[in-house]
């Protein structure tokens, strides 16, 4: 039974929850930090050009700011359901669990990183398009909201999936 024990719950399997959390963070403000730098460039441009659309243009930078705050929803919902060994020293969150978390972490992380990458793209060259014709906005705005939904769709799968626990105390694999 010992063996069962360790192979269900090894003292390692929060390292899995901690680098979900750290996949969720990182990779979702990676996205973030891209979409917005490469909209703010395109911004940039073509406010040299119509300085009074420059507000109005902003929408690419607000939406990439988001798929950061989707990760930091994700670490924190993740980093709050990995639990610490027991008094004995005993590990109670199981591999099962670890895995579930890495999975949740990767999967909004990436989808951001993805979404990010799609907003920055169509963003800079949305702006600067309709820096030249202003009738292109309601399109660059749809794009934008396909992209996004892209982060979107990761961080639900994620909540999803990092609601899967095993407990190594509540189910006797001690």
């Amino acid at each position: 039974m010992a063996d069962i024990t360790y192979e269900t719950c090894p003292t390692s399997a929060p390292f899995f929850g901690f680098m979900g959390v750290t996949a969720a963070l990182c990779f979702a403000n990676i996205g973030a930090a891209y979409g917005t730098a490469k909209s703010g460039v395109g911004i940039s441009s073509m406010g040299v050009m119509n300085p009074q659309l420059v507000m109005r243009n902003i929408i690419p930078v607000v939406m990439a700011g988001v798929l950061g705050i989707y990760g930091l929803i994700v670490a924190v919902i993740i980093q709050g359901a990995i639990t610490t060994p027991d008094n004995t020293g005993a590990t109670v969150y199981s591999s099962f669990t670890g895995y579930a978390h890495l999975s949740a972490g990767l999967c909004c992380g990436l989808s951001g990183l993805a979404a990010g990458m799609a907003i920055g793209i169509v963003g800079d060259a949305g702006v600067r398009a309709v820096g030249q014709q202003e009738r292109l906005f309601v399109g660059m705005i749809l794009i934008l909201i396909f992209a996004e939904a892209l982060g979107l769709y990761g961080l639900i799968v994620a909540l999803i999936l990092s609601q899967q626990s095993y407990d190594c105390s509540a189910n006797g694999a001690r």
